[in-house]
């Protein structure tokens, strides 16, 4: 059994990838929005970015392995 269970829904994870990759123009940096919107749903900001980097990795759009 894992160790870490998936507090969030995927539906709040797709949520908040989409608010940050929608808005990143809006703030200083990337960084400085995945920070702002993972205080709004609760997590930890490395969290959040790292969904974000693993949606980009999906999509195509970053280089790395699915």
């Amino acid at each position: 059994m894992s160790k870490t269970t998936n507090k969030f829904s995927p539906e709040v994870r797709e949520r908040a990838m989409r608010l940050v990759l929608d808005h990143e123009h809006e703030h200083a940096s990337r960084w400085a929005a995945i920070e702002s919107i993972a205080g709004k749903i609760g997590c930890v900001p490395q969290t959040l970015h790292e969904w974000v980097k693993k949606a980009e990795i999906n999509s195509g759009k970053r280089p790395g392995i699915r």
